[in-house]
């Protein structure tokens, strides 16, 4: 009886190491991908009051654990059963994140920036919707991007068995969502451990000197934040469309991929917000 015991838990350390080993080369995998996560989401955590950070970043985590959940499962059944409509999702998922990219530009660069005053009175009478306009969007875009670690993660472990594909899948799901979001929850609350450090030290010495430099830096790691998530996303759909459909695989092999992924996400974004642009015009006129 005890041998018995004792082989199933041998069985079971055999299987947490080589779940340990997938998800280290799983997590290697999806490295560049968790950037781009944490880039976009930090920006879309960011722009509220204090009071309402934490609040809004645990609702946009739960959205986030939520996605997972949901695309685990799918993302596994899938590829067993229907492999190829794993490369149609990424690809729809790519424009969704292509015309979130070049729907930001377009706002920076052709609409009238509002004055103090008007963003002031549009937040009084707004505050509420907007703050639930902006948990969707983000929790959409996650889940775009989720589907795309979880594929990249399933990806390296296709030759192991369906129990490692699951397990490790499931941690890399897991840690992705806790890694990224607590590095968010850091960011956006740099600020307010800059006031504790500042008013601990009565605004004196090399720990107040540091409190005043989170407190300065964190408009401009906000500003970064906003140009890395947006160019993050031309990038991630740039890169789906590139490695899901061979034409634009192969087209321009001289040309550096990075430039490629670029080029694929404007175009991708532009066509996406005429598009829409066409169906709310028509919709509107109705």
């Amino acid at each position: 009886m005890a041998s018995g015991i004792f082989a199933i838990l041998d069985d079971i350390a055999a299987l947490m190491d080589d779940v340990a080993v997938t998800s280290k080369i799983a997590a290697s995998k999806t490295a560049g991908i968790l950037g781009d996560d944490l880039a976009v989401n930090a920006e879309k955590a960011t722009g509220f009051l204090s009071s309402r950070e934490i609040p809004v970043l645990w609702a946009i985590t739960k959205g986030s654990f939520i996605n997972k959940i949901i695309i685990v499962p799918i993302a596994l059944l899938l590829n067993v059963f229907f492999p190829v409509a794993i490369k149609f999702i990424l690809i729809i998922g790519g424009i969704y994140l292509a015309y979130e990219g070049v729907e930001k530009i377009i706002e920076y660069l052709f609409h009238r920036q509002k004055t103090g005053h008007e963003v002031v009175v549009e937040n009084e009478e707004n505050n509420s919707e907007l703050e639930k306009t902006k948990v969707k969007s983000a929790i959409t875009t996650d889940f775009i991007l989720s589907v795309e670690i979880v594929i990249i993660a399933l990806g390296t472990v296709l030759n192991e068995s369906l129990t490692i594909q699951i397990l490790t899948v499931s941690v890399v799901a897991m840690f992705a969502t806790i890694g990224v979001y607590g590095i968010v929850a850091l960011i956006v609350r740099m600020d307010d451990a800059g006031y504790k450090l500042i008013k601990r030290s009565n605004d004196k010495g090399v720990v107040s000197k540091f409190g005043h430099l989170l407190v300065k830096s964190l408009p401009v790691v906000i500003k970064v934040l906003a140009v890395v998530g947006t160019v993050a996303l031309i990038l991630v759909s740039g890169g789906i469309f590139e490695h899901n459909i061979d034409y634009l695989h192969h087209f321009l092999p001289n040309i550096p991929s990075i430039l490629k992924q670029i080029g694929y996400g404007i175009v991708a974004g532009l066509s996406a917000v005429l598009v829409m642009t066409a169906v709310k015009k028509a919709f509107a006129s109705n």
